[in-house]
């Protein structure tokens, strides 16, 4: 059969020294590879997770930051607002200024009229008060009739007129 034609001896010194390589192996150099291949492969997971963590930081890092910027815009929207209401409030004010300055310039004016009307005034009863003393001289001196006398007194007042 098929076991006969077997060298018994060759196949047991081939068992033995095969189980033998298979033991030193398995000792010297399996061992030392499996370990290296654990460490490689806790490296490699141990980066997955620095990944999967440096991965959700930056997405929490993103959401903080849109969050950032959508404060940043709300506060310039409001700071935009602020600006406009004192824009708005110190423009009412410099025209209110002007206007009081402008109410203030007019009532001057009015008062500065009013006096120079009230010595015009003063300065015309003067004058019409000598000119009525020098008709009345005149009159006395010539003892005009009535006639005379009217046109003596229209004739000062023509020359009031023209002084005036």
């Amino acid at each position: 059969m098929i076991f006969e034609n077997i060298n018994w001896g060759s196949a047991l010194y081939q068992l033995v020294a095969f189980s033998t390589l298979l033991f030193l192996l398995s000792r010297f150099a399996l061992k030392p590879l499996l370990g290296i291949m654990e460490k490689r492969e806790q490296m490699i997971n141990d980066q997955i997770n620095s990944a999967e963590k440096n991965r959700k930081d930056s997405e929490a890092f993103i959401v903080e930051q849109r969050a950032a910027l959508e404060q940043a815009r709300v506060e310039a929207n409001e700071i935009i607002q602020n600006a406009k209401k004192l824009s708005e409030q110190q423009g009412q004010d410099i025209v209110k200024a002007a206007r009081n300055d402008a109410e203030r310039i007019k009532d001057s004016a009015v008062a500065e009229i009013q006096r120079e009307k009230e010595l015009a005034v003063t300065a015309l009863r003067e004058q019409v008060a000598s000119l009525s003393v020098l008709i009345a001289t005149k009159v006395i001196e010539k003892e005009l009739d009535a006639k005379e006398q009217e046109k003596l007194v229209q004739e000062y007042l023509k020359e009031v007129g023209e002084e005036l």
